[in-house]
């Protein structure tokens, strides 16, 4: 495997799902200097879940305390960056399934010629045994 897998703190809040709401999360953060290493968003109901994995995480914390967010964290999940090629992922996903644990989410983008990003999720309880099954740092 040629992927660098590291963990990383993810935090996450809920927002009105309409127009507008996430232009004016990402303003705030871009107006306080949150850089975000990935973000995720989803409609959950009438809401939005919106997952940041933010450079600096303190940052970000107090941003949320700022603008009263009701921010939920910090959380693990797995950052994979590598060589994009047929089955990049596969060879993540096998190496979980020989440890035994479940992939609870994952998302994966291709971010430019021959390379590749993505997000893993696996139940908090198995974190650790997938950080050693993945060789993350």
């Amino acid at each position: 495997m040629s992927e660098t897998i590291t963990m990383a703190q993810y935090f996450y809040l809920e927002a009105p799902d309409r127009p507008g709401e996430a232009a004016r999360l990402l303003g705030a953060l871009r107006e306080a200097g949150v850089n975000l290493v990935a973000l995720s968003g989803f409609p959950q109901g009438r809401r939005a879940q919106v997952d940041l994995v933010p450079e600096d995480p303190a940052r970000l914390r107090a941003v949320a305390r700022r603008h009263g967010w009701k921010l939920t964290g910090p959380k693990r999940v797995f950052r994979i960056t590598g060589e994009d090629r047929v089955g990049a992922m596969a060879e993540v996903a096998e190496k979980l399934a020989a440890a035994k644990i479940n992939i609870v989410a994952t998302q994966a983008v291709a971010t430019g010629p021959g390379v590749f990003g993505a997000l893993l999720w696996v139940p908090p309880a198995d974190v650790r045994r997938a950080a050693r099954a993945l060789g993350a740092t």
